[in-house]
């Protein structure tokens, strides 16, 4: 389980990959970025073995789902198992979100058949869990952070990317109201 002492960034921004999931919970549909096109996407992956998630990311999650629960962002978790994985099923993981009362939707990311890192975790080059990704309007992936982010940078963060507005079919930002 990773745990980072200092959040690190990276914010080359380039068009967000698809979610590879096999499983959604606490949703009735499965979410898309296609679909979600339009709003800020928030994705924060975790493992519910990692310390750092379960004390830092998930709960930091909950509370951004709990702010940011207007029609201008998204939040979704991705459980994105690397280790661990005869103990990580869904089933588990259902009883994990029962248990801390999680509201948003949760995706188990595809794994990729040889108990290696998983689909979605390879296609944005995460460094481990947590993981939080901050995806604009236009679909292009503007943060991620590995470790644990401040709430204020990150509630920051978010405030501005839901501030732009698509100029042309998002491929360009342009800042304002």
């Amino acid at each position: 389980m990773s745990i980072a002492p200092k959040p690190s960034m990276s914010t080359s921004p380039r068009a967000a990959p698809d979610l590879q999931v096999s499983q959604w919970l606490n949703t009735e549909g499965a979410p898309t970025l296609a679909a979600l096109r339009g709003k800020v996407v928030v994705i924060e992956a975790f493992q519910m073995l990692c310390p750092g998630c379960v004390h830092h990311g998930i709960p930091q999650t909950q509370r951004l789902a709990e702010h940011f629960s207007g029609s201008d962002v998204t939040v979704l978790g991705l459980h994105t198992v690397f280790e661990h994985h005869d103990v990580m099923t869904p089933a588990a993981l259902q009883v994990f979100i029962d248990e801390n009362r999680l509201a948003f939707p949760i995706g188990v990311d595809a794994p990729d058949g040889r108990r290696g890192m998983p689909l979605t975790m390879r296609a944005y080059a995460m460094q481990g869990t947590p993981t939080l990704i901050l995806i604009d309007r236009g679909g292009v992936m503007r943060e991620q952070i590995f470790g644990a982010g401040s709430d204020m940078a990150v509630a920051a963060a978010i405030a501005g990317l839901a501030a732009e507005r698509i100029a042309t079919a998002g491929s360009k930002h342009v800042d304002g109201v």
